[in-house]
């Protein structure tokens, strides 16, 4: 016996001892007297494990303190496992080594797979793999059988067709044998110098020719007819009067440069002015009186409304061949601006309806603006989709100046300053301040947080600059010297994100206001920024929002189902 064993023994009970060979403990010191001890008492070991015990099982039992052969590592590091989770169904109980279950390894290697799938997509037919392959005959196929048969069972990987010639090389010196060649510099006998071709190739020739000599510059299209259309029986009153006069008798002095003590919050639609066919870009008051309204729209159309009386439609200018963009009174209001998608800019007499001159650039008018001095009535500025503001002289029809600074197409010109200045807003996101007639930016404001500007609104005061941001807000940027941000007022609470919404103040500088791509028109408290009040005005876009500059409450917006609303 061990003497591992033997050990063991020592600790065994009064019925192990019994069946111990005497020999074996014989080296066994004895108790010495007066120490005798039970053997029970020390029978407190902990389990041994035994070999045959643990091969039964995949892992040692972490409580034993012994183990009487060397395990395996595998068997040492083996996971300890749990109880038996009673839940488990059948199929998930038995054995798996993948997801879906369990695969038995195959008698094919992938090579073969792959061949006999590619040999049956391609030529219909692959060896039957119940079969053994080595031994193949005529039924060892499964498919198109006389296919096999008749290319003799090869599979894709395998050519069939031998080359029956070689290629022929050609030696040195040998060059003489190929037809018409004189040397490896030389032309072939029948080659010409020059192809003259045929007339079906020179009419190509031609038309790339002609396409490439218009590539990247503007077809000059010619300008379209100028025609106007008078809607009011008489244009003139009794005493020769025309629809430019200023009315008296609308129980507003609207000659009178003074302003309403209070604004009110306007309630309710009083009056809708329907005749433009598509959407409407943008409107306009009379300068001074504010007692006609002019409106231009995506139909191509310019009309010109009456605000007061009956509201009628008293002219529209037609003379655009696409959506007109922006319009502009000069001062005194007898001649007004047209910017319009087909790259043309025309200068239009209010009272005739006559189209006076055009200006064109070849590049499309975003904005157009007069310059607001009594004395400069004769040059305008515009800001086109080529990044540059361009400005010209009515009476020459020249291009007197170019401020090219901006890095996008220009959106907004804005007059500040008593005149001498102006700002610009772009699609490269910057806003940019201008001396006049001076094609440098002065001031350039552009910062990471900033988003494009694309309406820009100046306030009764001439001390702010009200610009609707495409992040959803309004800023308000002071517009004497500094061109500061005021962080204190932003305006927020509408979606306006892709719409050139155009913001405006009440009369006394208490409300400002702004439509949005919903349709509503927005009221905000100028003091506090708070939106007091919110209508549904549209059913698309409503892209603008004017004060009536003599009314206490009269608001007039217009938007993209091609109807101009009047709220009180």
């Amino acid at each position: 016996m061990s003497a591992a064993k033997a050990s063991l023994v020592s600790y065994g009970s009064d019925s192990d001892m019994d069946s111990v060979d005497p020999e074996a403990t014989s080296h066994l010191k004895p108790l010495q007297s007066g120490h005798t001890m039970s053997l029970a008492v020390l029978n407190s070991a902990p389990e041994v494990a035994v070999k045959e015990a643990v091969e039964t099982g995949t892992h040692l039992d972490p409580s034993l303190k012994e183990v009487t052969y060397n395990p395996t590592y595998d068997t040492m590091f083996a996971p300890e496992f749990g109880p038996m989770n009673p839940f488990k169904t059948q199929q998930m109980a038995a054995p798996r080594n993948m997801l879906s279950g369990y695969a038995e390894p195959a008698h094919v290697n992938d090579f073969m797979f792959e061949q006999q799938r590619r040999t049956f997509s391609t030529y219909g037919y692959a060896l039957d793999p119940s079969i053994d392959t080595h031994q193949v005959f005529s039924n060892s196929y499964i498919g198109a059988v006389d296919e096999a048969e008749k290319n003799k069972g090869l599979t894709v990987f395998e050519s069939g067709h031998k080359k029956s010639e070689k290629r022929k090389k050609v030696k040195g010196g040998d060059a003489k044998d190929i037809d018409n060649f004189l040397g490896p510099w030389a032309r072939y006998i029948d080659e010409k110098d020059v192809a003259k071709p045929s007339e079906e190739e020179q009419k190509e020739l031609d038309e790339i020719t002609a396409k490439r000599q218009k590539k990247g510059r503007n077809e000059e299209d010619a300008p379209a007819e100028e025609k106007t259309i008078l809607h009011v029986k008489d244009m003139y009153d009794y005493q020769g009067r025309s629809y430019l006069h200023v009315p008296q008798d609308v129980g507003v002095n609207l000659r009178s440069a003074e302003v309403p003590d209070k604004c009110y919050l306007p309630k309710k639609q009083i009056h809708v002015w329907s005749g433009h066919t598509k959407g409407v870009s943008a409107i306009r008051l009379f300068p001074g009186s504010g007692h006609l309204l002019l409106s231009c729209s995506m139909d191509c159309k310019i009309k010109l409304w009456e605000v007061y009386g009956e509201r009628r439609c008293i002219r529209t200018f037609i003379g655009h061949s696409k959506a007109v963009r922006d319009i502009c009174f000069n001062n005194s209001g007898t001649q007004f601006l047209s910017a319009a998608y087909d790259r043309y800019l025309k200068l239009w007499d209010s009272e005739t309806g006559q189209c006076i001159s055009r200006f064109t650039n070849r590049k499309v008018p975003y904005c157009v603006k007069f310059n607001p001095d009594e004395d400069k009535q004769n040059l305008f500025v515009a800001g086109m989709s080529d990044k540059k503001i361009v400005q010209w002289d009515i009476r020459t029809g020249e291009v007197v100046q170019e401020y090219d600074r901006h890095l996008g197409a220009v959106n907004t010109i804005t007059f500040v300053d008593e005149n001498r200045r102006f700002v610009s807003t772009s699609d490269d996101k910057s806003l940019r301040v201008w001396e006049w007639d001076i094609p440098v930016d002065f001031k350039y404001i552009a910062e990471p947080s900033m988003h494009s500007m694309p309406a820009v609104t100046l306030s009764p005061n001439g001390k702010w600059l009200a610009c609707q941001s495409m992040d959803n807000q309004i800023l308000i940027f002071g517009a004497q010297n500094r061109f500061r941000l005021n962080k204190k007022k932003v305006f927020k609470g509408h979606m306006v994100a892709g719409y050139a919404c155009q913001v405006d103040f009440s009369p006394d500088m208490s409300y400002v206001v702004s439509g949005d791509a919903d349709g509503k028109l927005n009221i905000w408290d100028w003091k506090t920024t708070k939106l007091y009040h919110r209508i549904k005005a549209h059913d698309k876009v409503c892209i603008s929002a004017l004060w009536h500059p003599h009314e206490t409450s009269k608001v007039i917006t217009c938007g993209w189902d091609g109807q101009i609303k009047l709220w009180d």
